[in-house]
């Protein structure tokens, strides 16, 4: 237990980041309707499942099209 309350002060930022990465791209995804690669089913799944940073950032390098 006292493991996990020393590593505190660096988990909740990460996570906080994590969410509103995750956050962010799903708004991102919803809203646009062109993509470089994939379709917005195809990127929806990818990123719920991949939610950690592998998903949305993926999708910000592979997957937006830039406007």
């Amino acid at each position: 237990m006292n493991r996990i309350t020393g590593m505190l002060p660096f988990l909740i930022p990460l996570m906080i980041v994590e969410f509103v990465l995750l956050g962010y791209t799903l708004w991102h995804i919803l809203t646009h309707k062109n993509y470089k690669r994939g379709n917005r089913t195809l990127w929806l799944i990818f990123v719920i499942i991949g939610m950690n940073f592998v998903g949305p950032i993926l999708y910000f390098i592979l997957g937006k099209e830039d406007a």
